[in-house]
């Protein structure tokens, strides 16, 4: 079994001292190209998937990869988007969903969640993904609400402002991806269509 004390501990040992360059030039700078939006499914680990070094990505991670359409009023979520889009000036988004997603399989199965009502109430951000989902012919699998809540978040993520500005000033590129646990394989989600069907 994993533990979790000596985790820190084989870091200091045996890979900072290897990235100590780097840590010290991040210590002191932050920019990050890339805002990642993806699941917090353990098995979803942005920086493994995408090879990543540390300060290259500026990672959000919530239960189904969901961003809610934006809102007045505090949000982390929106408050992150917005500061990786306005202070940060990421070039590019990744909504990034994936296989055997318990959210989409809660929503796909049709789950009770009455006895997890912040659960429940969280995962209303997918019902444009849902809708969309069912109008497919045959029934929403979870691979087919999996894309169809990548182009619904993706659809979500353009209503802030920030990004909406961004992205009229060609400075800010949206992209989808699915994650395949099993393959460790990317597909590619076209953020056009989800623009195109907003």
């Amino acid at each position: 079994m994993y533990d979790l004390t000596e985790g820190p501990a084989r870091f200091r040992r045996d890979v900072f001292p290897a990235k100590a360059r780097l840590f010290a030039r991040l210590a002191t700078t932050h920019r990050p190209k890339t805002l990642f939006i993806g699941c917090s499914d353990a098995r979803v680990v942005p920086e493994l998937i995408t090879q990543s070094e540390p300060g290259e990505l500026f990672v959000v991670r919530t239960a189904g990869n969901l961003v809610p359409a934006y809102a007045s009023g505090p949000d982390g979520v929106a408050a992150s988007i917005e500061y990786a889009v306005a202070v940060l000036g990421v070039n590019d988004i990744v909504v990034c969903g994936h296989s055997a997603c318990g959210a989409m399989t809660a929503l796909a199965e049709e789950h009770d969640l009455s006895a997890t009502p912040v659960i429940a109430g969280w995962l209303r951000h997918a019902d444009a993904a849902t809708a969309r989902a069912a109008a497919e012919p045959g029934t929403p699998e979870v691979a087919t609400l999996v894309r169809a809540n990548v182009l619904a978040q993706l659809q979500n993520l353009a209503t802030h402002p920030s990004v909406a500005r961004a992205v009229a000033n060609r400075t800010l590129t949206l992209r989808g991806w699915i994650f395949d646990i099993a393959t460790g394989a990317i597909e590619t989600i076209d953020a056009a269509a989800a623009a195109a069907a907003a």
